[in-house]
């Protein structure tokens, strides 16, 4: 089992290499991207320095913070160029990350809180009309509560490894993120994290090793397939997965009356949350190609 496995990684790490070898020379005046190129519409391609492009698309998943558990039901993007220039330190083996240039970098989509402002959830085996008479009560427009995920770094923060990616083994994404909570009575500066308390993720296809009381959990490289005579790079229903971070309190939740609201949001959450009582299961379909083939296609097409 074990050499099958490690015969899996090789080939994995060796196709990806394949995808992401430079073909060509730039062609003559500029122009715009056609077929799936056209993913890589906002990468820094022509920026010194970018060598590779990337567009992750988060389709699936779920995040459990303390004692909430929201289905990512709305896809997000993760999108921009990164240098294969591996950093140094305690960051070796990882590349820096470069933003988009439309200036988003990681795409914001409300997702549904479950049971809203008052965490009322019926039962998982309630029948389905009491499920929905529980979502029209706990989770309108003025009870629903919505929970957005975002950066709170700059994209420069963002680290990425491209060998542990495709092996399964080792943090592949690096991601400082915060959650941002929306609902009328929470204003709009109610977040979990901030710049300088980042909730941190640490990204992996392979298997976590959190503390107690969360289990390992196994992520998956995905099913990889190639596009543009191999110029471009899928892989699909590839699961990125971190239950090791911890989240610090809620604040700025209700405005002039936050000393009164972030408790009550803290309690009902589990705010702080230790590592160990946290999870973040991201499935994607990343593209990636050479900061090389994106820019020769577009010059290619006048």
């Amino acid at each position: 089992m074990r050499m099958n496995r490690n015969k899996t990684r090789v080939l994995l790490t060796a196709l990806l290499a394949v995808a992401l070898a430079s073909l060509g020379l730039a062609g003559s005046a500029s122009a715009k991207l056609t077929g799936e190129f056209t993913k890589f519409e906002f990468c820094p391609y022509k920026t010194a320095g970018v060598d590779r492009c990337i567009n992750s698309l988060t389709t699936g998943g779920e995040v459990i913070l303390g004692t909430k558990k929201v289905t990512l039901e709305k896809p997000v993007t993760l999108q921009g160029g990164y240098t294969t220039q591996a950093a140094e330190g305690p960051e070796a083996g990882f590349a820096k990350f470069v933003a988009a240039t439309n200036g988003i970098t990681l795409s914001k989509a409300a997702q549904n809180v479950p049971g809203g402002l008052l965490g009322i959830v019926p039962p998982e085996k309630s029948p389905a009309l009491v499920k929905a008479l529980s979502a029209f009560f706990f989770e309108n427009a003025l009870t629903g509560v919505n929970s957005t995920l975002e950066l709170a770094k700059p994209a420069s923060e963002i680290r990425i490894s491209e060998n542990h990616l495709a092996e399964a083994e080792g943090v592949a994404l690096k991601l400082p993120v915060m959650l941002h909570l929306e609902n009328p009575f929470l204003g709009k500066s109610c977040f979990v994290g901030s710049s300088s308390s980042p909730i941190k993720w640490e990204l992996t296809t392979g298997v976590t090793s959190p503390p107690k009381p969360n289990e390992p959990i196994t992520g998956t490289t995905g099913e990889v397939e190639f596009f543009e005579g191999a110029r471009i790079l899928k892989l699909k229903n590839a699961e990125l997965v971190d239950n090791a971070w911890s989240a610090p309190s809620a604040s700025g939740c209700g405005g002039i009356l936050a000393f009164l609201v972030n408790p009550i949001i803290n309690a009902q959450i589990g705010l702080p949350s230790p590592a160990g009582k946290n999870t973040a299961r991201l499935i994607n379909t990343i593209y990636e190609a050479t900061a090389f083939a994106v820019n020769k296609n577009n010059e290619e097409h006048p």
